[in-house]
């Protein structure tokens, strides 16, 4: 049983945060491990750095610079141990008395201390007529950091507690490694055991280990160097057999309700939590931006249960990387409106060093041979990298966006670039063979990794028990509901639908009064310039056909231009009659999928109008009004369709829809995309 016996302050919690998560995950992942604190500090003190999540849990506490042996589970006293070695201790009132002559020792005000009394004094200032005063007392000093003196039961310190509570233990010296910074931690390394004196430690300790062929001085600070010598005993592995990279992190934060997470069960970030929700081996890297001015430690207070590591970015360096590179240059040429294409070469600089950061940050959290699972174009130049810096991964990158055709493709500007990189991945993967083709004519010559096809679905259990428990609660007056659920984006053809319904009335005036578009379209994130000739053109549009067409308090278009939480979306889909999907392209859409689960499961018999270009339709569409949102007379015309059908006709169309939908868990899909990309290539 391997021992790691360490002290605190400059040791186990020295270095920065990442250094400090990744030596605490090594030795969740290795439980074999015992740990044991030796520290200066007293009980209360200690208690205080349990609070920090990155702090491992200790087994056993040496505190009171050796005068206190605890159980670190309970925190009670280990006798008769403890009692042993404090032996004659005098008591703390009793030494202050008999040092009160010598000026220069200035009492630790304010400091718990329990079994040991604690001093300030400088180098110079420490006298050997001090030091054999405390020697004439029956105790021992201890001097370190040529700040700290600890005066303790005779014969005491760091190195004689943990001698007792190893003898008690029965652990073999060989099986110990102790970890220091100072020289209050000298004590412990004469005991013969493994050592590591980390790289912030002060020159008076390592001087005094020099020549002491069984201990490490590793240049890594703090709990980095601790993990050094550890990994180089052989007693941990470092690194996570499966790493995730994704720009985003399953959580956000706001100063007004801290960390928030996702309201919908369903969707890419839902359904990784609730891989690792089953005890999932992995790391999570994502983007976390932070403004000089805001505090990083509370990324570490998440709260998720999930092992993030997060890459921090300030706001220009997101704005530039995400708003610009990702949505002025990528998002165009993957929807096929090359035509919006604005590249910006700083931008796309900024986006090759976030790829990179994005890398190396993977790189380190990797274990060997270990497999990395990248998430859609905001990493594209991940795979090239990667397979420099750590060819012994197996890399997958899964597109949730459309895949466009090798000509849309090449107006990129860094088209050569990223066909690169892609070319290196080993496994591919996308909602629909459409989009599999596309990638696949798009490879260069040699580069063939693997390529899958995996539709991701939706938690068709969580919607169904929410939609038979909500009652009715959204007015359907005005005739036949008409609802889209979309974020704000030219892609879902937002105004192309409000100029279908002016289209409609003008050819079918009787429809007048007799149903209404709802559109709830959710803002897109602050800052996403590409979106604002959209909205503008939204609203006008929006403004113009209510003007042109109201009569009495009826109007044809709902627009609500807002964010909804999951229930208030399913009590939407339960009110409407039909779900109009347009996406010029869509990778996927679940909200199609969505909506015949709620439906399906209230009994009740909603048509669903579906773009022939998202990739649902390859799923659904036999079932569905399949449309053409490029075609203003087929937006109208399958609309007037999916309004004209027969009770009978609706409820046909959805019980082929709700066979079609299945019942596959999204974490499934997870499941088999990992063990594809894990897969050997033939």
């Amino acid at each position: 049983m391997p021992i790691l016996v360490t002290d605190l302050d400059g040791t186990l919690l020295g270095g920065d945060a990442i250094d400090r998560r990744r030596l605490r995950d090594a030795l969740e992942r290795h439980p074999e491990v015992t740990v044991v604190f030796a520290t200066g500090r007293s009980l209360p003190s200690v208690r205080e750095a349990l609070e920090d999540p990155l702090v491992p849990r200790p087994r056993w506490i040496i505190a009171d610079v050796g005068a206190s042996v605890l159980d670190g589970v309970d925190h009670t006293p280990v006798e008769p141990l403890q009692s042993e070695l404090r032996g004659d201790w005098p008591g703390t009132g009793h030494i202050r008395a008999r040092l009160r002559r010598f000026p220069a020792l200035s009492y630790q005000e304010g400091v718990p201390q329990d079994g040991r009394c604690s001093f300030f004094v400088h180098p110079e200032d420490l006298t050997t007529d001090i030091t054999e005063a405390v020697e004439e007392l029956g105790c021992t000093w201890v001097y370190s950091a040529d700040r700290y003196f600890d005066v303790l039961p005779g014969g005491v310190s760091k190195g004689s507690a943990l001698a007792a509570l190893a003898h008690r233990q029965g652990w073999p010296t060989a099986g110990i490694l102790v970890a220091g910074d100072t020289r209050n931690d000298l004590s412990m390394f004469r005991l013969g055991a493994h050592g590591v004196a980390v790289g912030n430690s002060e020159p008076a300790l390592i001087a005094a280990l020099e020549g002491r062929p069984a201990v490490h001085l590793p240049r890594e600070q703090g709990a980095a160097g601790v993990l050094r010598a550890l990994l180089e005993l052989g007693w941990v592995e470092t690194g996570s057999p499966l790493v995730i990279g994704y720009h985003r992190p399953p959580v956000s934060w706001t100063p007004e309700a801290e960390w928030q997470e996702p309201s919908s069960p369903n969707g890419i970030l839902p359904t990784l939590r609730s891989l690792f929700g089953g005890g999932l081996d992995a790391t999570w890297v994502a983007a976390a931006v932070l403004a000089e001015d805001e505090h990083a430690a509370r990324l570490d207070g998440h709260g998720t249960k999930i092992p993030l590591s997060f890459l921090r970015l300030r706001p220009d360096e997101w704005r530039a990387y995400f708003h610009r590179a990702c949505k002025e240059a990528l998002w165009p040429v993957l929807m096929s409106q090359p035509g919006r294409l604005r590249f910006d070469p700083a931008a796309w600089e900024r986006y090759r060093a976030v790829n990179a950061r994005f890398a190396e940050r993977i790189a380190d959290e990797a274990a060997p041979d270990g497999t990395v699972w990248l998430h859609d174009y905001n990493l594209w130049l991940v795979p090239g990298i990667l397979r420099e810096s750590r060819p012994d991964l197996r890399v997958g990158l899964f597109h949730h966006t459309p895949f466009p055709a090798p000509e849309v493709f090449a107006r990129l500007p860094v088209a050569d670039e990223v066909r690169s990189s892609l070319g290196r991945l080993d496994w591919a993967g996308f909602h629909t063979e459409t989009f599999a083709e596309n990638f696949r004519a798009l490879l260069p010559d040699g580069a063939r990794p693997r390529i899958g096809v995996h539709p991701l679905g939706v938690d068709r259990e969580a919607i169904e028990a929410l939609a038979r428990n909500r009652v009715p609660g959204i007015r359907r007056g005005d005739g036949r509901l008409v609802l889209s659920v979309e974020r704000l984006d030219y892609t879902k053809a937002p105004v192309e639908k409000v100029d279908a319904v002016e289209t409609l009335l003008a050819r079918r005036p009787e429809l007048r009064g007799r149903f209404r578009f709802r559109l709830v379209c959710a803002p897109p994130e602050p800052g996403i310039t590409a979106y604002d000739s959209t909205l503008r053109e939204l609203e006008r549009r929006v403004e113009e056909v209510n003007q042109a067409w109201s009569e009495g308090g009826w109007e044809p278009i709902d627009y609500r231009p807002r964010s909804l939480s999951f229930t208030e979306v399913v009590d939407h889909y339960l009110a409407a009659d039909v779900l109009w999907i347009t996406s010029l392209q869509d990778g996927m859409n679940l909200t199609a999928k969505e909506f015949v689960a709620a439906q399906a499961a209230a009994g009740r018999s909603g048509v669903l109008v579906l773009s022939r270009y998202a990739g649902a339709a390859e799923e659904l569409g036999p079932a569905a009004v399949l449309t053409d949102p490029n075609s203003p007379d087929d937006l109208a015309g399958r609309l007037a369709l999916a309004l004209s059908l027969n009770p009978a006709e609706r409820r046909a169309r959805l019980a082929d829809l709700a066979g079609r939908l299945g019942h596959r868990h999204p974490t499934e899909w997870a499941a088999e995309i990992i063990a594809a990309i894990r897969t050997p290539g033939t």
